[in-house]
């Protein structure tokens, strides 16, 4: 068991510590004395709102992640019977693709060394076309290309040439832009010598003290700036499906505008075939000559940010992250990620690194172990160590934040599958992908170890540092040997040194409180400076936990009540309104695919149909007020369906529904000490405006299809870098004597995976329960009986139900 919840990002910097202030509330949560008892104590530790969904908790009652402690009650298709099958049994039985803005499905594709910057040499051009080929728009070009382009891309394509290859500059949002010798210090290719000094030495890249000029917002968000924002202008091509066609494409353009173009794959998400992207070729800064600053034009350039592909194989983002920058030398605030991904299972995902003077050959090297004992020949033979892959780096113009991607597209086995008959699993995923799941925040969220994270969040919300600090760095059953004995290290002897050797890395939290304490002689007297030492995301993350704490309860109320149709007083999106925020600005818009390290987030970072004034608001850290919204009336039911209704979560800025639900969104906090109507704060960053989510998610795309093992430790599924290593092919076994469930569905921002199963199988989705069934389960008395052969593998399921033929959702 995993020691501590974990942030969805890592802070930018640590925040210094702030002025003490008094405690001026009175707490129904009970505060730790000074008492052992106390201190360890890990009972009854949920919020006093928990009697009011119906639960009598015991004095003696100890969290373990069930469903019910969370709010999570209900289920959509009521009516169907349940299908029992275990979750993440194989780390490969759960597969996360990221999709990116302009729906790619990220994959794992190149693990060779990457190609360094080259300088623009124009194509070799044969003797017939020397003649006819000159770079330029013409006649001939357009002949040319319709032997491949529809005539509507073709025009899209035209568009794009005569806007020229300089795209459209962008403010800034507030944030301070580089100064012109930052900028071209960071793009000229370095020497060997600057190359190998911040891998050897960490090349000057320590922490600025004070808040001097280098600790201004410009050093913030992977450090983008006012930098020019990368050119996202391109053109698809229609998909197509022969390989061979796709490369004459690629050759066509290359050779007609001699270089100006570059074209790359580009495979979306349920189509058949991948599409060729073509955009304009940017190498270097475009100004040529040698003026603005002296360079050479035949000097190569370099932009400001690497990004690379990140496989991760059971460890958390920020975790695996944290690793990379070890590697690299670099500060973790310089890596960067568009969403958390889930720590059980194998997941893909871009990252950006503001490079400073590293080039994609040091990071290739670097993340790769060539600095120590493996050779080039191993990273084309042997897995990532540690279960991190670094692959498909290359250089970007752009940066890459929180809440850049469309969704997720998800790989997902269930062992174990037991139905009354195939029939059942066909109806359970036809509801599924018709009607959609509740769309509750995930387990992940509240924590996997005694102490709920929501607990936390709420006393942070009331000012009480003693009792939240006191949660934070108390012992729990489960963690590691060294953790606990760290924790007892400082609690019972004050020993500092002790508890910070012993602590890990991965307890965040508990170490910048820690050491927060040693650099102020080692005392604890200012509590609220030791909890300002987290990371800023992760308190906000404890915060937004009790918010999707109180979500949860009340749209279990609300399907409860009045089922899956809209109802008078429901809320929705107000049509007429398309200046409003994004919906989330207060929660962390962060764990995109909603299947993050123990609890993380997945909430409307970006509504597909939010303004561009509100995502600007969004990227520039303001606080916004939450899009319009209207109380439904009778005669708006018959305009929405429930995949309008939305729900808010509790803050200053939102509207709350009429009725019980709004009561008993009063209820709730009144119990738990807030004032339902004032999320004002003196601390400002938990002062909470409030979003919307919406109460129903749908499936973008869903297919399933049925296969029967024996082993349970033989894959049914195959990982990017194994499916290139030809390591650990899913083997079928038609005789098999158990059924499994494979499921790829594509979900958008905001959703919980987790949730979408336990829709299907109608069963508790903790860790610690599957834990429990899979230990139970019968195809654990047959592992490792079935001999694997890496090189022979059958990957063609069983034809044994109607699902087998893939269902694509439009």
């Amino acid at each position: 068991m995993s020691d501590v919840p974990r942030s969805l990002e890592d802070a930018k910097d640590t925040e210094p510590p702030s002025k003490r202030v008094k405690l001026d509330i009175d707490s129904h949560l009970q505060s730790p004395d000074a008492t052992t008892t106390k201190i360890y104590d890990v009972k009854n530790l949920l919020p006093p709102s928990i009697t009011l969904l119906g639960h009598q908790i015991s004095e003696d009652y100890v969290f373990q992640g069930s469903e019910r402690d969370v709010g999570i009650n209900e289920y959509i298709s009521h009516d169907i019977t349940s299908i029992e099958g275990i979750i993440k049994q194989r780390f490969t039985d759960f597969l996360v693709y990221e999709i990116d803005l302009e729906g790619n499905v990220v994959h794992v594709r190149e693990l060779g060394k990457p190609e360094g910057p080259k300088l623009p040499t124009p194509p070799e051009a044969t003797p017939d076309e020397t003649e006819t080929v000159s770079g330029e728009w013409d006649t001939n070009v357009d002949q040319k290309l319709a032997e491949f382009l529809s005539e509507d891309v073709r025009a899209q394509f035209k568009r794009l040439y005569d806007e020229g290859p300089e795209p459209p500059l962008l403010s800034d949002n507030g944030w301070e832009g580089r100064s012109k010798e930052e900028a071209q210090s960071s793009e000229t290719v370095p020497s060997l010598e600057e190359v190998t000094k911040p891998l050897e030495a960490g090349g000057g890249r320590t922490r600025g003290r004070g808040r001097g000029r280098d600790r201004g917002r410009e050093r913030g968000r992977a450090g983008h700036g006012g930098t020019r924002r990368e050119d996202t202008r391109r053109v698809l091509t229609d998909p197509i499906v022969s390989k061979e066609i796709r490369t004459s494409v690629h050759q066509t353009v290359r050779n007609l505008f001699k270089g100006k173009f570059e074209t790359e794959t580009s495979e979306i998400a349920g189509e058949e075939g991948s599409r060729v992207a073509i955009k304009w070729t940017h190498r270097g800064s475009g100004r040529g000559g040698r003026g603005r600053g002296g360079r050479d034009r035949s000097t190569p350039t370099l932009p400001s940010y690497i990004h690379f592909t990140l496989q991760k194989t059971n460890r958390d983002t920020q975790d695996a992250l944290g690793h990379l920058s070890r590697l690299l030398k670099v500060p973790t605030r310089d890596l960067s990620t568009a969403g958390t991904k889930d720590k059980r299972g194998v997941t893909t995902q871009r990252v950006c690194l503001k490079r400073g003077r590293l080039t994609v050959e040091d990071v290739w090297k670097v993340t790769n172990g060539l600095t120590g004992r493996r050779s080039p020949e191993d990273v084309l033979k042997q897995r990532g160590e540690r279960g991190v892959r670094v692959s498909d780096i290359n250089y970007r113009r752009g940066y890459l934040e929180l809440g850049m991607l469309k969704g997720n597209e998800f790989v997902i086995t269930l062992r174990n599958v037991k139905a009354e008959s195939p029939e059942v699993i066909d109806k359970a995923m036809r509801s599924l992908k018709e009607h959609g799941f509740i769309n509750y925040y995930g387990m992940q969220r509240f924590g996997t170890s005694a102490i709920p994270t929501h607990s936390i969040g709420l006393a942070l919300l009331r000012s009480d540092w003693k009792l939240a600090t006191s949660l934070l760095l108390r012992p729990r059953p489960g963690e590691y040997s060294e953790t606990e004995a760290g924790r007892r290290a400082w609690i019972e002897e004050k020993d500092l040194e002790q508890a910070l050797r012993l602590i890990p890395r991965r307890c965040v939290a508990e170490r910048c409180i820690l050491e927060n304490y040693k650099k102020h002689d080692g005392t604890d007297r200012n509590l609220l400076g030791g909890l300002s030492a987290i990371p800023r995301n992760l308190r906000l993350m404890y915060v937004h936990a009790y918010q999707s704490y109180v979500w949860n309860a009340v749209v279990s109320e609300r399907i409860k009540l009045f089922g899956r149709a809209p109802v008078v007083g429901d809320i929705v999106y107000d049509d007429d309104d398309t200046s409003g925020d994004l919906g989330c600005r207060d929660d962390d818009a962060g764990d995109e695919d909603g299947e993050g390290s123990k609890v993380e987030e997945a909430n409307d970072a970006v509504d597909e149909d939010a303004s561009e004034k509100a995502r600007k608001e969004w990227k520039s850290g303001k606080r916004t007020t939450p899009r319009k919204v209207k109380i439904l009336t009778e005669e708006d039911l018959s305009r929405y369906s429930m995949f309008d209704i939305v729900m808010p979560l509790p803050g200053t800025d939102v509207a709350y529904p009429g009725g019980k639900l709004g009561e008993m969104y009063r209820q709730f906090l009144k119990l738990d000490g807030l004032n339902p109507e004032d999320f004002n704060h003196k601390q400002k960053e938990y002062a909470l405006g409030g979003s919307y989510r919406k109460i129903i998610h749908h499936p973008k795309s869903l297919s399933w299809t049925t296969m029967r093992y024996t082993d349970p430790n033989v894959p049914l599924a195959q990982s990017d870098e194994d499916a290139i290593l030809g390591l650990d092919k899913p083997k079928i076994d038609p005789e098999g004597m158990f059924l499994a469930l494979q499921i790829r569905l594509t979900l958008g921002t905001a959703a919980y995976a987790t949730m979408a199963l336990r829709e299907v199988t109608k069963t508790e989705t903790s860790s610690f329960h599957q834990t429990n069934l899979t230990l139970a389960s019968e195809d654990q008395a047959y592992r490792d009986t079935v001999k694997i052969d890496p090189d022979v593998a059958s990957t063609v399921p069983t034809p044994a139900l109607e699902s087998d033929t893939e269902m694509n959702q439009g």
